[in-house]
């Protein structure tokens, strides 16, 4: 006598995983540790424009650990952290400075960076998973 028996089996998509693992990443670090990583990988100017701060230099003084981010800036970052590191986690840094930095079509043709600074964290998400899901 035979028997079969069925599984459920389930799957979790390859993105569904680095974000989770980039969520909880983020979630640990300190402000100053996010503003200089993306200080050092994103630049200044970058990292400024993604947190709608006009002078590059406060990004250092978060850094630092000096001063610390307005929340809305603090929102910023860590969703630009969180994104960075999930393009990263598949790819490696320079794909993930070029991925944010970049035309996006899923972002009608705008760069995620942008996107971040504009506060459309979810669509960046969404984005940064399908790119990750097709690699």
């Amino acid at each position: 006598m035979t028997t079969t028996m069925t599984q459920a089996v389930t799957h979790t998509p390859r993105s569904t995983d680095l974000a989770e693992i980039a969520h909880g990443t983020t979630t640990r670090m300190r402000i100053a540790e996010i503003a200089r990583f993306l200080q050092e990988n994103l630049g200044p100017r970058i990292t400024a424009r993604i947190t709608r701060v006009s002078d590059p230099r406060q990004v250092g003084k978060w850094a630092a650990g000096d001063t610390r981010p307005r929340d809305e800036a603090e929102e910023r970052l860590r969703a630009a952290l969180q994104t960075f590191h999930v393009i990263q986690s598949a790819e490696d840094n320079h794909t993930a400075r070029a991925w944010m930095i970049g035309m996006n079509p899923q972002l009608e043709d705008e760069t995620p960076a942008q996107c971040i600074a504009d506060g459309r964290f979810k669509d960046v998400m969404v984005a940064a998973r399908a790119y990750v899901d097709g690699c």
